[in-house]
């Protein structure tokens, strides 16, 4: 007698639908996991508003000019926001702005003193809240 052989007549032999019940639920489990992460992927690399910041200019003591590049999907209504820095860090302007289509824009943010950088927050859209 194998090993095998007292387990079963010791234990009793294992029922034949468990390992194919537990290999089904397996399948059904990855699969799921699988489609969950497909659709996860597909909706964070085709956001409806997407933006990048082109450059700067600081045009004087309380204005700053801001290129920004913008892609929109068709019918969307995004929101962005930019943010003036002085030479300490502190903000000194900021402007939040709703751009007309794809391409690239110019914005001008007044700011309270002179800026020394701009930073672009990014663009949100309705279903898109984490700013691109």
């Amino acid at each position: 007698m194998t090993s095998q052989d007292l387990l079963r007549e010791r234990y009793g032999a294992p029922a034949p639908w468990r390992r194919r019940a537990l290999i089904a639920a397996s399948g059904v489990l990855v699969l799921a996991f699988v489609g969950w992460l497909a659709w996860t992927t597909w909706v964070h690399a085709t956001p409806a508003v997407d933006s990048e910041m082109v450059g700067f200019d600081v045009l004087d003591e309380h204005a700053v000019e801001a290129t920004v590049a913008i892609k929109l999907q068709d019918g969307v209504d995004a929101d962005c926001l930019l943010r003036a820095f002085a030479e300490d860090h502190t903000t000194v302007g900021e402007l939040s702005f709703t751009p007309t289509g794809t391409g690239r824009t110019v914005e001008t943010i007044r700011t309270e003193r002179e800026a020394t950088s701009v930073e672009l927050v990014g663009c949100t859209a309705p279903g898109q809240p984490r700013p691109r």
